[in-house]
């Protein structure tokens, strides 16, 4: 079943290929931003915990799937290059960008301060996607296999990633439909950003190890800077811990099935 997947997915044009499997993340985030509508809540402790989940994840993708494929395509000098290029274009997205964290909550009146940081969080979570999109369509341009593993793994991630966009947003603005069109977008923003590392490879001189290590870098970023110091300010060290170690660990034996 999964051999006629990738089958299929060979015979289809590089950029149509990263769409679909960049559509596996954002479907999921749409499905995790669901129990908004049906009015279940999650509290702190399971978010940070699923964020925790999305840390690990990343942390080995971007290694097993991006930076070591980057170096072995290519040579240190281009996946340090890329590396470093990716970092520093999610660090100027960060600054260019004005944001909330992803799991600050407000108790602030229904003024327009609070849609203001509403919309704040929301371009939060389009900083926070572009890296993981960009890491499916890197993934994909080198491996079908691999983009799928990771597509699986970071949508996985990314369901209760969209609760944890969508929960403060709803606290801020009391709008159960924007809360889960916001959270559904971020999923589509995702898709997207998938597209990036194609079309770098496919109408520009970026060679592919350049491009996997680009995203490699700039999912680390996000990682060190956005999750982790978010994860950790809230006093519940032990279910993040949990989580993370069960995202490293899933991420690590996917990447193992398809190797």
């Amino acid at each position: 079943m999964i051999n006629d997947i990738i089958k299929l997915l060979m015979e289809m044009p590089l950029v149509l290929r990263t769409l679909i499997v960049g559509l596996i993340p954002a479907s999921l985030t749409v499905l995790g931003t669901v129990p908004i509508l049906l009015g279940i809540r999650l509290g702190r402790r399971s978010l940070n915990a699923g964020m925790g989940f999305a840390a690990g994840v990343m942390l080995v993708a971007s290694f097993t799937s991006l930076l070591i494929p980057a170096i072995e395509k290519g040579d240190i000098g281009t996946a340090i290059l890329g590396f470093v290029i990716g970092v520093a274009i999610i660090k100027a997205l960060d600054l260019l960008i004005p944001h909330e964290h992803l799991l600050s909550g407000s108790k602030e009146d229904k003024t327009l301060v609070s849609l203001k940081k509403a919309q704040l969080m929301a371009l939060a979570m389009v900083v926070h996607n572009i890296p993981e999109g960009m890491a499916v369509g890197a993934a994909t341009a080198h491996s079908i296999a691999d983009g799928l593993a990771i597509a699986l793994a970071i949508g996985l991630q990314d369901m209760p990633e969209g609760l944890a966009v969508a929960i403060p947003i709803l606290m801020i603005t009391g709008r159960v439909g924007l809360s889960f069109t916001i959270g559904a977008l971020s999923g589509i923003a995702e898709a997207l950003a998938a597209l990036l590392p194609a079309l770098m490879i496919a109408y520009t001189h970026m060679t592919l190890p350049l491009v996997l290590a680009l995203a490699s870098g700039a999912m680390i970023y996000v990682v060190i800077h956005e999750i982790v110091p978010e994860i950790y300010s809230h006093g519940q060290d032990e279910s993040v811990t949990v989580g993370f170690f069960m995202g490293f660990l899933v991420m690590l034996a996917l990447d193992s099935l398809t190797a």
